[in-house]
């Protein structure tokens, strides 16, 4: 099957909010304004797109604190049109960790959740590896947009309003004094500045990552922690968690070659479900909407399961390898014949699980004139991580702990001292032969994988243009059977068939937040030129 890249490009249509444009000369593409502005100055100052990726997820942090920042983790893919590396920043559980450390209450909220952030070294490393501007070039606009601020958005009071409990639990009250106006949330269009920030930035420009890990503001980090019994030391930042290249997974799906992250990521997943997909026009027609969305539900399900049962750390137990069976074409082939069979008679067997955990992050995607691509996906893990920021810094720290095994001492990502997370981003990138075509990704837990199967499929298989696929209603099933859909823009009779199978409908607002938030960049095959979008469900710009 053939892509048709002449219909998909020629239907792109801009808007006059910056959500969907188009260029000539790079594109970049992010969940806030004011990160999207800062990474097109560094393409203008004729950076890279690494440059300009780098910029924009350093100033995430600052104009969309709740989802990332120098607190949390970054991963990412690089692809030049010789060869795509994955660039892995994962976190790391601080040396006292263990499963009885953390508050037997809420062990998501305060100073005890953090992992040792990965943030600002896995960006000062691939800057250095891979861009061509300075670094204090980098830093500079950045810390200006923390020092003179930004205007708070629709989106930023709600989560706000939503957290604030949360973040009162924190005795030290630090989410409150540094993210809300005097206790209270922002309002929309009120202006809000982060002058500590802004200089950690300036020392971090300064002097780099050095000062973060083994200077004095690891000091402060330090102090802060024993302080609010926190278990982040000195000696774990000192040991800098610098990034490790990995090697790059990749599938054939419709003729394209489709890259995206390998573990700790959630990748193999994207991969299990794209080859299953891939098998269906070969056994089975899909005969409405009803089946449909009955498949690709029982499709996200299955890849679910199989990355469940099959937990992989790169980095421990080296004796026991990778399970490939996810990446293994008769296996997908197996696995899809099985849920034909089952739609076909009335459902795919319910599992009995919890349902999803939830997370926040943030996703940008960039693709310079020459051609060279940056997907990026970095996290707090929840809406304002911990609830607890760095005192005199005026950074979140991350709640990372929270995302690992607490209950069975062989799972690779049980708790245990200098562990690495269990993440659920899948930054992707689509070549067509040597050539890029598209940089993609999503934040949303284990939303992200079901908004990229579901945008992909419309764009690949049924033609339809970025921003049309961007905009068009999202829907997700947990293992436990839970179906999270944008009811409003569903035809009311695929819900009823849905409920008629014994799915939990779990109703959502139109352009729902919850479910994904799609940066995506395409450079034209059918032309030259790019064409960008940011996700409308959140703050995000393309240009």
């Amino acid at each position: 099957m053939a892509v048709n890249f002449k219909e998909i490009e020629s239907k792109f249509k801009t808007d006059n909010k910056g959500n969907c444009s188009i260029s000539d000369d790079g594109m970049v593409a992010t969940q806030s304004s004011y990160a999207t502005d800062i990474g097109k100055e560094m393409l203008k100052k004729n950076g890279n797109a690494v440059d300009a990726a780098v910029a924009s997820a350093l100033a995430l942090g600052v104009s969309e604190p709740q989802a990332s920042g120098l607190g949390g983790q970054t991963m990412l893919l690089i692809g030049d049109g010789k060869e795509v590396i994955a660039i892995d920043g994962s976190s790391r559980a601080p040396s006292l960790s263990h499963a009885s450390s953390i508050y037997k209450d809420d062990r998501a909220l305060g100073y005890r959740a953090t992992t040792v952030p990965s943030t600002p070294a896995t960006l000062w490393y691939v800057q250095k590896q891979y861009g061509k501007l300075k670094w204090e070039q980098i830093l500079k606009p950045v810390a200006e947009l923390a020092e003179h601020g930004y205007t708070i958005t629709a989106l930023q009071e709600k989560l706000q309003n939503r957290e604030r409990s949360n973040v009162e639990k924190v005795q030290s009250k630090s989410g409150l004094k540094y993210f809300f106006n005097y206790g209270e949330p922002y309002k929309e269009d009120q202006l809000f500045k982060q002058p500590e920030l802004a200089a950690l930035l300036r020392k971090l420009a300064e002097k780099g990552i050095d000062e973060f890990y083994r200077g004095n503001v690891a000091k402060q980090i330090d102090a802060d922690m024993r302080e609010n019994g926190g278990l982040l030391r000195y000696d774990d930042l000192a040991l800098i968690p610098l990034a490790i290249e990995r090697e790059v997974l990749m599938t054939k799906f419709r003729g394209l070659d489709v890259y995206t992250m390998p573990p700790p990521g959630a990748g193999r997943t994207l991969i299990f479900a794209l080859k299953m997909i891939e098998f269906i026009d070969k056994d089975y027609r899909i005969e409405n909407d009803n089946h449909l969305f009955h498949l690709i539900i029982s499709v996200i399900r299955k890849a679910f399961l199989e990355r469940a049962d099959r937990p992989y750390d790169p980095n421990f137990f080296a004796q026991v390898s990778d399970d490939t069976k996810m990446l293994d074409d008769n296996f997908a082939y197996e696995s899809i014949r099985e849920i034909i069979e089952n739609v076909s008679k009335k459902l795919l067997p319910i599992i009995p699980t919890e349902d999803e955990i939830t997370g926040e992050t943030t996703h940008l995607s960039v693709i310079d004139k020459s051609g060279l691509a940056v997907a990026l996906t970095q996290s707090i893990e929840r809406v304002y991580g911990s609830k607890a920021v760095a005192n005199g810094l005026g950074f979140v720290y991350n709640n990372y702990l929270y995302a690992f095994d607490y209950s069975k001492p062989e799972h690779p990502y049980y708790i245990r001292p200098n562990a690495n997370p269990w993440a659920t981003v899948a930054p992707t990138l689509l070549y067509n032969g040597d050539k890029i075509w598209m940089s993609l990704g999503s934040p949303g837990s284990e939303r992200i994988v079901s908004s990229l199967i579901l945008f992909l499929l419309r764009v690949i298989d049924r033609n339809y243009s970025i921003d049309e696929a961007m905009k068009a209603p999202r829907i997700h099933c947990s293992l436990g059977g839970r179906v999270s859909l944008e009811a409003g823009r569903f035809d009311p009779s695929v819900i009823e068939y849905l409920k008629k199978q014994d799915y939990r409908i779990d109703p959502r607002d139109d352009y729902s937040f919850y479910l994904g938030c799609l940066q995506a960049v395409v450079k034209k095959q059918s032309g030259n030129g790019f064409q960008g979008v940011a996700d409308i469900r959140r703050d995000g710009t393309a240009k």
